[in-house]
């Protein structure tokens, strides 16, 4: 009872009640528009990562599964909830899945870091909320997690700038989230992703055969979108790809500039399968 004490005497008293974490309720970013003023939010880059949850007692994956992580990975995290990227590095996403899927703990988790950038359960605006994990990890260092570092946006052109650079380093683009905001589930309007491009998730109704240097492979996949639009993606795919292309029923993940009036998304172009799908 006197480690209760002492840790709501460290959150200032800001942890609400403990709820189930069996379905994840977590805020989930929205696309940035041009239309969106984000002047005075904060900025960071949007790792390329597993998604995780920590319940201040386990780790769990968005759809609320245990990862199974070495005792060493979790031992100086805190004792209430926190979010974020279980990350690998740029470009280490299908390993770091790879990683994460083990049944039992794996080493390999300790080239993995956990990327937080929020604690959902307190009570308070963004930037008190992640002040409460700041002041945990000063006294409590970790060598497998840290916080995402938040950058004020002085204006579009500064954002702009901002995603070129993250994109060279071979980045995924970036997030921006409105500092006053207060936690809520769902999509959210205080939290937006910015890329150079889109992108969403479909599902592999069939195999379209190649004609000319893709004869006898794969030309292009039928897929379906959530909301029943049908529509062909032909580019984006490699030569081993074409030749053993994503199974039928598969959900994959695509890129994409604007939709046309029809729904369908324009230039849409193969990205990967999205091999984190059940966690």
């Amino acid at each position: 009872m006197r480690r209760l004490f002492l840790i709501l005497g460290l959150l200032g008293g800001q942890l609400l009640p403990g709820s189930p974490v069996a379905a994840l309720e977590i805020m989930l970013p929205q696309v940035y528009t041009e239309q969106a003023e984000v002047a005075g939010w904060l900025m960071s880059e949007k790792l390329d990562g597993v998604r995780g949850y920590w319940d201040g007692k386990q780790l769990l994956s968005k759809q609320g599964n245990p990862f199974q992580p070495p005792q060493a990975f979790i031992r100086d995290l805190p004792p209430f909830a926190l979010e974020g990227e279980i990350w690998g590095g740029r470009g280490r996403f299908e390993e770091t899945v790879a990683i994460v899927k083990h049944q039992n703990p794996d080493q390999r988790w300790l080239t993995l870091k956990f990327a937080v950038f929020d604690v959902p359960k307190a009570t308070g605006n963004f930037t008190s909320r992640l002040d409460i994990a700041q002041k945990w990890f000063k006294q409590h260092p970790s060598a497998y997690s840290f916080i995402i570092p938040q950058l004020p946006v002085r204006d579009r052109l500064q954002l702009k700038q901002e995603l070129r650079r993250i994109e060279k380093l071979g980045g995924e683009g970036l997030i921006v989230r409105a500092p006053g905001a207060l936690y809520s589930s769902g999509r959210s309007p205080k939290i937006l992703k910015v890329k150079s491009f889109q992108d969403a998730e479909a599902k592999v109704v069939a195999h379209l055969p190649g004609k000319g240097k893709n004869l006898g492979k794969l030309g292009a996949l039928l897929v379906e979108m959530a909301d029943g639009t049908r529509f062909k993606i032909g580019s984006g795919f490699s030569s081993t790809e074409r030749e053993s292309p994503p199974a039928i029923g598969t959900i994959i993940t695509f890129k994409y500039y604007g939709k046309f009036r029809s729904g369908v998304p324009r230039f849409a172009s193969f990205l990967r399968v999205r091999a984190d799908q059940g966690l």
